[in-house]
């Protein structure tokens, strides 16, 4: 197993389980255990981590996986998710992208539609994620416009009053939302304030508003709020989405996808 691969599956099993002890974690991957605490301390000092006696733990209730790592996880669900989202685009419409692992693949989904390719530009998108606009840039089909900011390196989305300002000059047909956690009674909601605070504009603009979140994502609730439902038109998930909670989404007026 490459380091890479080691250091994802390691602060996968972080994030589950909150802390991992080296013997055990060694058995679990199948290499040595100096290999893991030399591991372990590696990441501590990227501050990805706190190293402990035997150990590691996450750095505290609001530890956020960087995006680089989370990109494996449910990727068969995101892809299904992201290529239902796609198909709810209309040709020429303004769509805006939030950062996170399954609208990156809502991107990618979008940059393969065929029938995307005839005009130019087919679509505008308007995000505050480098990885999208970095994706989307080289598709002459597409307008790309990104908000200014300052870059969080865990997301790589832009955020603060520079993205604000460029927001509050536009408007969208409609906004895509990754998010942490999604609930009824809670709504919409990020790990970060910043971050949900430049999406929570994003839906603003937005004369409807899509959350694409795989079935983890649901019942849950996170730190900085979004959006409250009542905001969202529609939500796009996997088919293992508990059939009481989606219930309860459609109970609040929400469209439920589930693929």
């Amino acid at each position: 197993m490459s380091r890479d691969a080691r250091w994802k599956s390691l602060l996968e099993l972080l994030v589950e389980r909150g802390r991992l002890e080296v013997e055990e974690v060694a058995a679990e991957l199948t290499v040595s255990a100096a290999t893991i605490r030399r591991d372990f301390d590696q990441l501590a000092e990227q501050q990805m981590l706190v190293r402990t006696r035997g150990g590691a733990v996450v750095h505290g209730v609001s530890y956020e996986l960087p995006l680089r790592y989370k990109t494996a996880r449910r990727a068969s669900e995101k892809q299904r998710i992201a290529k239902a989202v796609a198909g709810l685009v209309c040709p020429g419409e303004a769509v805006g992208l939030t950062g996170g692992t399954t609208t990156t693949e809502v991107a990618r989904a979008l940059a393969v539609r065929g029938d995307l390719a005839a005009d130019s530009p087919a679509l505008t998108i308007v995000t505050n994620a480098l990885n999208i606009a970095n994706e989307l840039a080289v598709r002459p089909q597409f307008k790309i416009v990104v908000t200014g900011g300052v870059a969080r390196p865990q997301s790589y989305e832009l955020v603060g009053p520079l993205a604000d300002g460029v927001l509050s000059q536009i408007t969208v047909d409609v906004a895509v939302l990754g998010v942490v956690a999604f609930d009824v009674t809670h709504g919409a909601a990020a790990n970060d304030e910043a971050e949900a605070a430049i999406n929570r504009l994003l839906c603003e603009r937005a004369e409807r508003v899509v959350v694409a979140a795989d079935s983890s994502k649901l019942g849950r609730r996170a730190f900085a709020r979004i959006c409250a439902a009542g905001a969202v038109d529609t939500l796009v998930t996997d088919t293992a989405a508990d059939e009481e909670t989606v219930g309860r989404f459609e109970e609040a007026g929400i469209r439920v996808i589930t693929v």
